[in-house]
């Protein structure tokens, strides 16, 4: 059987030894929102991408209607696959942490229902499947949703199919977002909650998404219809959010990552998004992003004073690298954290605009 989304069920930790970048590493989550930051190598988006392709395989069940429960020989083969089409490697034991002679890697993701607890090994010398040693007991009915960090409407005709019959280097996030965005808008006691949240992100838009018979995505606003590759990538973003809360696939307390979020954004557009992450959170999606954008930090501590996200409660981790591999430093807030390499540089400039001015 399948455990239901309105169960509430969360992220609660993940324990990584020797997984690409990290010696040892434990992580603990908020319910609502988890900002990963670091530089570029630290292994921000190995984290996003990791517990995305875990939760993606539980989501899978076969059939549609009341499947039997996962079992190891199910689960093993089609996470080993998942891991290594999402994170795009030659094989699964590229991904444990490369030192001398043969390593074994151990992931361990802990959900807020034990029941669901994931816990599987592999070596450098893995090919095709993982040693579980903790199988989640349900399915779960709510497939997580994740957002590179480039706006995907513009690709989206026919891409599916081409990804299915071709070879392309592109990872597996890419086609699955894709499918979610070709869902048919959904119907029926709910749509007022999805009007809800489409609202505000329609109203930063100006106008709404539109999908015809093509395979297309258009905008339309009060001057007619865009053609979505003419829409700035910002507003395709955002785009992006509305079409995949329009079909259900952001709704009822599902599972967001969202890959540097600001990129190729505006200030003003950083803005917006986050806003609208807020908002989600706000509605019961549990969402992890990552980023190094002081800016758009910033933007959620001026944002979580207002009266409506005061109780979101967020989880900070910091990502460092230095000679003894990543180091992780996480709180409930930026000052829990001592040092962030990924911001130390628009700090300073900060620093010496102030000075330059004095």
């Amino acid at each position: 059987m399948a455990l239901s989304a309105t169960s509430r069920i969360r992220v609660k930790g993940l324990e990584l030894s020797n997984f690409t970048v990290f010696q040892d590493a434990s992580v603990r989550f908020s319910p609502s929102l988890n900002v990963i930051i670091g530089e570029n190598g630290s292994g921000k988006t190995h984290i996003l991408k990791l517990i995305y392709a875990i939760l993606a395989v539980d989501a899978s069940a076969p059939g549609k209607s009341a499947p039997a429960p996962p079992t190891k020989v199910q689960l093993q083969s089609r996470l080993a696959e998942k891991l290594t089409n999402v994170f795009r490697a030659e094989s699964l034991g590229r991904l444990a942490r490369r030192q001398p002679g043969t390593s074994r890697c151990e992931v361990r993701l802990s959900m807020t229902q034990r029941v669901m607890n994931t816990q599987f090994t592999f070596s450098t010398r893995s090919k095709n499947e993982v040693t579980l040693i903790r199988t989640p007991d349900e399915w779960l009915d709510v497939m997580p949703v994740y957002i590179p960090t480039r706006e995907l409407l513009t690709i989206y005709p026919n891409f599916v199919s081409l990804y299915d019959r071709s070879i392309l280097e592109f990872d597996e996030t890419w086609r699955d977002t894709c499918l979610l965005l070709g869902l048919p808008p959904r119907r029926g006691p709910r749509q007022a909650r999805v009007n809800d949240l489409l609202t505000p992100l329609e109203q930063a838009m100006d106008g709404s998404i539109e999908y015809d018979q093509s395979g297309r995505f258009y905008l339309r606003t009060t001057m007619g219809r865009m053609e979505i590759p003419l829409v700035a990538e910002g507003l395709r973003k955002l785009g992006m959010i509305a079409q995949l809360v329009a079909t259900g696939a952001l709704f009822d307390n599902g599972f967001l990552f969202w890959d540097e979020p600001e990129a190729n954004l505006n200030p003003m557009l950083i803005v917006k998004v986050a806003r609208t992450i807020l908002s989600l959170c706000k509605n019961g999606i549990q969402i992890f992003i990552a980023t190094h954008s002081l800016f758009l930090l910033r933007e959620f501590a001026i944002l979580m004073e207002e009266p409506d996200f005061r109780d979101l409660a967020p989880r900070y981790i910091g990502l460092n690298t230095g000679s003894a591999g990543v180091q992780i430093q996480q709180g409930s807030s930026l000052e829990e954290i001592d040092r962030l390499t990924a911001l130390d540089e628009e700090l300073a400039q900060s620093d010496r605009y102030i000075e330059l001015e004095g």
